[in-house]
């Protein structure tokens, strides 16, 4: 790469590399621990590398090959854990649906790797590289990805084969030639792997343009009023008082998605003056102010969205209020975070007479103007 840091920790869109990748993992439902394989030293600085997660993190050395530095995760890793997953930092853009496949696959077969199909006609070259050998047929070839994943039993005999001696280019290589089976699901060609600066100017290219917006929104909590936040009904004796269903979770993501595409706030485009908006769900609103953003050129790439609430706890609700967010929005639920925070009984929020909420919302070009 020809920098002066590792290429992991290279800005990409306001975040590293390592930051997006690790963040992937984290807000995938089905993710219960990360272990961040890092030269040694960077480990004493890995929490301030990758930022506070969600599931627990630890931060290990790794080693001189890529199949000792899986070793150093593994033995880091809950022995409870029976799929594991391996994923290259360098590959930013992993989505859920694609930890979704690895998984399942893995749990039918034991280990798992995406490939892409290749577009090009492959040719095997001669040893100085100079001439071509073969052609290799397109339909038996598939171009290896990451996250790789693994049952425990299958990661382990890899690995003991490459202490060994035997070297790989990756695990799903180690296993095969230690007599397992490994299972091909669909990659994903948005999945690149970022190796030359090349590589890093084609994956910054869409985060380019990104705009970023703020909202926040506040309730008083009043007797009568149904909690609602994103479609879910959370119980609780009292509920937001106001003009519409008072959400203040979109409404907090509504004026941040507006005001990052420079479209003014919820109140000029949903007045609470207008019965139109009477009791309106906080969703479509959402899903309205979408529309308004899209005709500007603008879609969401990423939301952040904190909730200040001091009881009901919200903890249980998270991954639900995320998914209801994203489908509404048409994005995966790895680019939308919910989080909840009480105010440590501080000021109204925190004697539990209202309700907050604080949103970010990052826009990328690719609306409708």
């Amino acid at each position: 790469m020809g920098s002066a840091v590792p290429k992991q920790l290279l800005d990409l869109g306001g975040r590293s590399l390592l930051q997006r990748s690790v963040a992937a993992f984290d807000a995938h439902a089905r993710v219960r621990e990360i272990v961040v394989v890092l030269p040694a030293e960077h480990v004493a600085e890995g929490l301030s590398l990758v930022g506070e997660t969600s599931r627990p993190c630890r931060f290990v050395a790794g080693g001189e090959r890529r199949q000792d530095s899986v070793a150093c995760g593994l033995r880091a890793l809950d022995d409870a854990i029976e799929v594991i997953l391996v994923h290259d930092a360098a590959r930013p853009f992993v989505d859920a649906a694609l930890i979704d496949r690895v998984i399942a696959a893995v749990e039918q077969t034991g280990a798992a790797v995406p490939v892409v199909r290749p577009r090009d006609t492959v040719k095997q070259l001669d040893a100085p590289g100079t001439r071509v050998a073969a052609t290799l047929p397109r339909e038996h070839i598939g171009l290896a990805q990451t996250p790789q994943g693994f049952r425990r039993a299958v990661l382990r005999d890899a690995i003991a084969l490459g202490e060994q001696g035997v070297d790989a280019t990756d695990e799903a290589m180690l296993a095969e030639r230690a007599g397992h089976a490994v299972a091909a699901v669909a990659g994903d060609e948005r999945n690149v792997k970022v190796t030359t600066p090349a590589d890093l100017a084609v994956a910054r290219a869409p985060l380019a343009g990104a705009r970023v917006g703020t909202g926040y929104d506040l309730h008083r909590l009043v007797a009568g009023r149904p909690l609602v936040l994103a479609g879910v009904h959370v119980p609780f004796d009292r509920g937001p008082q106001g003009h519409s269903d008072g959400d203040v979770l979109c409404h907090a993501l509504i004026d941040a998605m507006l005001g990052a595409a420079g479209a003014g706030d919820i109140g000029r485009h949903f007045p609470n003056t207008d019965e139109r908006w009477t009791d309106a769900p906080g969703l479509d609103l959402l899903a309205r102010a979408a529309a308004i953003v899209a005709t500007r050129g603008w879609v969401l790439s990423s939301a952040d969205v904190t909730v200040v609430l001091e009881r009901p706890k919200l903890g249980s609700y998270i991954d639900q209020l995320c998914a209801r967010i994203a489908a509404t929005l048409g994005v995966d639920p790895a680019c939308v975070s919910v989080k909840a925070k009480t105010n440590e009984g501080v000021d109204a929020v925190g004697r539990g007479e209202a309700i907050a909420a604080h949103a970010v919302a990052v826009l990328a070009p690719g609306g409708g103007a």
